[in-house]
């Protein structure tokens, strides 16, 4: 196509979409007595120049302020020396809050021809994937109105239903798989905002670490499904140990287990750490590998008020030194840390 030719064919789709944006009465001028239309929104051709200039006034009384043409894509078509056609695809985009029909693409055919001195469209052809209008409507506003109302509860329900699957999709990244109780990574954020919290209020923070004593040979003496339900009976005695909100019982890793107990000092601790020891003797599960012949543990205890200067994991570096100390002792027992 010449290039003069393809010029003169944009500028005339250029006219009439600024001043259909701009909802310029002046576009209703440009169409030719001959002219035949289908509307977008409508079921329904237009086969004369005032039925399309009415449904025109009518468009732009029902959105009177300025619209957006976001173009995507337009092709040009020189059809012969008095006649052009232009196809173009756009979004809509309407002064109104609501972006839904911004979303849709819609297509506009546009033939002009040349009458006299002057260019006419003689046809426009609008395709737009609206539900269709309703009377005195050219754009699906009241039906718009009716489905945003519908979405809006169908995006509460799955909000909802999201928001139910993420705390459930975390809450399972924070418990161990196999006892159902925290696991060392939710065990390290309580930690630590403990120990925060602790520094703020000048109140002692304790951990217990326990160790099922020789629990390989346990497993090795009854196997290992055998050894995972002791682990579960296990978690589920230290659960009943502690009573006080905030109180934390987490598998540290493979038969170790750990207490944290806010605002709680040695001696508090301790008599959290019995309760625990006796709540594990009182299950009395089968080991044949230690001397009461049931499952026992060794429990290290440390208790210190937070201070900025150390980490968190120096109260655990005290209770572990405590508990490895219970083991070196003969199992079976509960140490506490040394200053």
């Amino acid at each position: 196509m010449h290039t003069d030719r393809q010029q003169l064919i944009r500028s005339l789709f250029d006219e009439y979409i600024e001043m259909y944006a701009a909802r310029d009465d002046r576009v209703t001028t440009r169409f030719s007595e001959n002219f035949s239309g289908y509307t977008g929104g409508g079921d329904f051709l237009v086969r004369e120049r005032e039925a399309w200039v009415d449904v025109t006034r009518q468009d732009f009384a029902q959105v009177t302020d300025r619209i957006r043409i976001e173009m995507l894509d337009l092709a040009l078509q020189d059809l012969s020396e008095d006649v052009v056609l232009v196809t173009a695809f756009f979004h809509i985009h309407l002064p109104l809050p609501d972006q839904i029909l911004s979303r849709e693409t819609a297509r506009l055919v546009l033939a002009f021809r040349r009458e006299g001195d002057d260019w006419r469209i003689v046809h426009s052809g609008i395709s737009i994937p609206y539900p269709l209008v309703r009377a005195g409507e050219v754009y699906p506003l009241r039906g718009l109105q009716e489905r945003n109302r519908e979405l809006e509860g169908l995006i509460e329900v799955r909000t909802r239903a999201l928001e139910e699957a993420r705390a459930q999709l975390e809450a399972l990244s924070y418990t161990d798989a196999l006892t159902g109780v925290a696991n060392r990574r939710s065990f390290d954020r309580t930690l630590a905002q403990e120990w925060s919290r602790g520094q703020r209020a000048g109140t002692p923070l304790a951990v217990i670490i326990l160790d099922v004593d020789k629990f390989k040979h346990f497993n090795d003496h009854y196997g290992h499904l055998a050894g995972d339900e002791a682990l579960r009976a296990l978690a589920s005695a230290l659960s009943g140990a502690v009573r006080r909100a905030g109180e934390v019982v987490a598998r540290f890793g493979g038969e170790e287990f750990v207490l944290l107990l806010p605002d709680t000092n040695v001696r508090d601790a301790v008599t959290v750490a019995e309760r625990a020891q006796q709540a594990i003797r009182a299950r009395a599960l089968p080991h044949a590998g230690v001397e009461p012949g049931i499952v026992s543990v060794s429990l290290g205890v440390a208790s210190v008020v937070p201070v900025r200067e150390l980490p968190p994991e120096s109260l655990l570096r005290l209770a572990d030194a405590a508990l490895y100390r219970a083991k070196a002792l003969g199992r079976d027992r509960l140490e506490l840390a040394s200053d």
